[in-house]
């Protein structure tokens, strides 16, 4: 008797002959709104810990590792949700910046030294909105395109 190979089983393909697997790629997270700036605000409250740690309370490091969190927000945020990117990115930057401002004695000498941060460093805060900001415009702006890209191809297709 011979022996007949079903069509729904497929064949074993050695494994010289395979193609190679796709290369992964990084997981694309999306954010609400509120999501974002709680991501934002804990990622500072924790690179605050870190420069307060390892750096001595460099609020120079701090303003330099804000930067590639405000692009994640505005990356990571859902498309309906652009609009929080640019607000939430400065929200997290004075909730981290309590614990390498370097303020001294009580509530009041904490909170001069919060006000003194992010005054003497808004570099950094404008910086990182403005990174925020243009890339959820960008996106915002390619989605528009897309949009209306397949809009005008319904269009055409309906004549």
């Amino acid at each position: 008797m011979r022996s007949v190979r079903h069509p729904q089983v497929p064949a074993r393909v050695p494994a010289q002959s395979r193609r190679p697997a796709a290369p992964r790629r990084l997981p694309r997270p999306k954010l609400t709104g509120f999501g974002a700036g709680l991501f934002a605000c804990l990622a500072m409250l924790l690179v605050a810990g870190v420069c307060r740690l390892l750096f001595g309370s460099s609020l120079f490091a701090y303003g330099l590792l804000f930067l590639p969190v405000s692009a994640a927000v505005g990356v990571w945020v859902r498309p309906a949700d652009l609009v929080t990117a640019p607000i939430s990115a400065p929200i997290a930057f004075a909730a981290g910046v309590w614990p390498v401002s370097g303020g001294s004695g009580g509530f009041g000498g904490q909170l001069m030294g919060v006000v003194s941060a992010l005054s003497l460093h808004a570099g950094w805060l404008y910086a990182g909105t403005l990174a925020a900001g243009l890339i959820a415009l960008v996106r915002r702006a390619a989605l528009s395109g897309r949009k209306r890209a397949a809009r005008q191809q319904r269009a055409r297709a309906a004549y």
